[in-house]
């Protein structure tokens, strides 16, 4: 596929460079700001080059773009503000500090990228030219989930502002019903494209957004690094936080 190739070759070619920087400055946390923003491009190249009608390829033009921009500049503003992410503190010490090893780690988000945009591309190939149910259950899911995801954004950046909370875990709001709240709006998101691919005959590779998505936050680099990094931070404050609140889903919490 031309336009899954060139996707990726944009990406390898722009984590090549951010990997660059992040190695002068000592900061791996621009990887995910360089990830967000070529998820915003990859929506834009899938939208002028996609082979549907031009109602859907507009469409996740648009609110593939606003996502990624939007995530991309948050982001960038906890990367300038904020030391390195623990995350990647732990990453850096248990690899010694290798260019080499975070260089591959770089490029293996490149192909990431790639990944992800496949449902962009299913959600550009439909031949569809008018709005139908599908179309607007897309958009309100798109507005539900990116919404919420701002909010958690928000409430979280407002609590880790206020000194007197350093060491606690914030229970503000969204945080009070799921530990990771975020997470579960940015999973939600890729039902967008499921549901504008609905009818199209690339539909199978948008449920790809939805089910790795999951996997990757839940299984592998989104919620067992983030908790086992808040464990080493916030110790017990952390434990019983967990042993409360909802690891995904929101869900009311366990008190007592």
């Amino acid at each position: 596929m031309t336009l899954l190739a060139l996707i990726w070759l944009v990406s390898a070619l722009t984590m090549a460079a951010a990997w660059v920087v992040s190695m002068r400055v000592s900061n791996v946390g621009y990887v995910d700001v360089v990830w967000a923003g070529l998820m915003a491009i990859a929506a834009l190249m899938a939208g002028t080059l996609g082979e549907g009608a031009e109602l859907h390829r507009g469409l996740v033009a648009v609110l593939g773009a606003l996502w990624g921009t939007r995530l991309c500049l948050h982001l960038l503003q906890r990367v300038l503000h904020e030391p390195e992410d623990g995350r990647y503190q732990a990453l850096r010490q248990q690899w010694q500090g290798s260019p080499v090893r975070f260089f591959v780690f770089f490029q293996l988000q490149a192909v990431v990228v790639a990944l992800f945009a496949l449902p962009f591309i299913a959600a550009a190939g439909h031949p569809g030219r008018e709005f139908h149910v599908w179309t607007i259950i897309a958009i309100l899911t798109w507005i539900a989930s990116v919404g919420g995801e701002a909010i958690a954004d928000r409430q979280l950046a407002r609590f880790r502002a206020d000194p007197a909370n350093r060491g606690k875990t914030c229970r503000d709001g969204l945080w009070a019903w799921s530990r990771h709240p975020n997470y579960f709006f940015e999973w939600l998101h890729w039902f967008t494209y499921v549901f504008l691919a609905i009818g199209g005959h690339l539909f199978w590779l948008s449920l790809v957004g939805p089910v790795v998505m999951f996997l990757f936050l839940y299984r592998v680099s989104g919620i067992p690094w983030t908790e086992a990094q808040a464990l080493r931070s916030r110790g017990d404050d952390y434990l019983r936080y967990q042993r409360e609140v909802s690891a995904f889903f929101p869900w009311p919490p366990r008190r007592g």
